[in-house]
């Protein structure tokens, strides 16, 4: 499949144009040397809560070694398979990368274990959600900047962050709209009715390939299932099939390597041809009308999809709900539930500038306090808090 470079067809009519943002929170003097997404990107890779993501799980495997995924490389994966699509449908490609390196800014330690532990921890108080925490991070937490909290960033990446899953209000909305969300919205609208555009849209949907490829991956090295097994999602044994009869016998991290440029291309391919015929379809003449077209318009064909949900299938019972697995992320959840309780009464117990925060709520404002301090954490940080306040050693592998 050829694709034609978009530096010769210029930008698409639906793609976000920089110099036409809805602006910032705080206004600031344009800059002479980058976009206006540019500096979003830029602001998002200086942030704390970036460099945090290299120590933070992804999915956890229980064991040893540097060559399985941590969030931070599975948001490199993201960022540069958003642009791949970005730039193939002509769109924005700074703005899509900027909404892919922030969409896991929230993410707990301990990955989906310690969101579990954090959401049952919250849950009288609101609950705790990754996404709505992301959000936190860019306009409250992260505390760089001399006139405001958070990284000022452009209502189009904001609104990318909040919406790259869909609307959060109306009858398309696909999830509960988080208090924070709904609080922020009120300061700064970010039209929580429509979709977003099209570079959150590629986001999106650049993190479902990049779960899948490497997750797939993963698994395979960490033994959790074999080749043989994942065969049997006719997706992967078709690719299989055309290794084995391009390649003959090849060892295994070879097979595993080809396999997964393999699904990341045929996802990523079929996304820009399904994704082209969609905006041709609503007749997306501007971003706005991506917005506003009622349905995704940057999306897998139907055959892709259920490829996509098959694989999720396998990987569920296969990888997600393995015997080792699960018991590392019980222990994982341990550290969470036992962390928070002890902050919440004690706030002495966190560093001064979080127990200042603490000591002066109550009730549910405490509770957010705590939950930002232990959402911000690495896995090591917190085992190491664990191991302090409790005297003991939590093993996870």
């Amino acid at each position: 499949m050829a694709i034609e470079d978009p530096a010769v067809r210029g930008r698409a009519p639906c793609a976000s144009d920089p110099s036409a943002s809805r602006g910032r929170l705080f206004p600031e003097p344009a800059s002479p040397t980058r976009s206006e997404f540019q500096r979003d990107r830029d602001r998002i890779i200086h942030s704390t809560a970036f460099r945090r993501l290299a120590h933070k799980t992804q999915v956890f495997v229980p064991l040893d070694g540097d060559h399985f995924r941590t969030r931070l490389t599975h948001t490199i994966e993201v960022g540069q398979i958003a642009r791949a699509l970005a730039r193939a449908l002509a769109l924005d490609e700074d703005l899509a990368e900027a909404v892919a390196l922030a969409h896991d800014l929230g993410h707990t330690p301990f990955g989906h274990a310690g969101e579990h532990a954090l959401h049952r921890c919250m849950e009288v108080y609101g609950g705790f959600d990754h996404n709505a925490q992301a959000l936190r991070v860019v306009t409250l937490l992260e505390r760089r900047y001399a006139r405001y909290d958070g990284l000022d960033l452009t209502f189009e990446t904001l609104e990318g962050l909040v919406k790259h899953n869909g609307p959060l209000r109306g009858p398309r909305a696909n999830r509960a709209l988080a208090p924070y969300v709904a609080e922020f919205d009120a300061l700064f609208p970010l039209e929580l009715d429509t979709f977003a555009g099209p570079e959150a849209q590629a986001a999106a949907l650049a993190d479902d390939i990049a779960y899948d490829a490497h997750d797939i991956d993963d698994g395979l090295r960490a033994n959790l299932f074999s080749l043989e097994d994942i065969a049997a999602v006719p997706f992967i044994g078709v690719m299989l099939d055309e290794i084995r009869a391009v390649y003959g016998a090849l060892e295994r991290t070879r097979v595993i390597h080809e396999l997964g440029r393999r699904v990341i291309t045929r996802f990523v391919e079929d996304a820009i041809i399904q994704s082209e015929k969609r905006l041709r379809l609503v007749g997306a003449k501007s971003v706005e009308d991506v917005r506003r077209a009622g349905v995704a318009t940057i999306a897998f064909s139907p055959p892709m999809a259920e490829a996509d949900r098959s694989i999720k299938a396998f990987l569920f019972p296969k990888m997600y709900r393995h015997e080792k697995v699960v018991g590392v992320w019980d222990r994982a959840e341990q550290v969470i539930s036992r962390l928070f309780p002890v902050y919440f009464d004690d706030p002495a117990q966190m560093p001064p500038e979080w127990a200042e925060l603490a000591r002066a709520e109550q009730g549910a404002a405490r509770a957010r306090h705590v939950a930002d301090y232990i959402a911000g954490m690495t896995d090591r940080y917190a085992l190491g808090e664990y191991r302090k306040l409790f005297g003991e050693k939590m093993s996870l592998g």
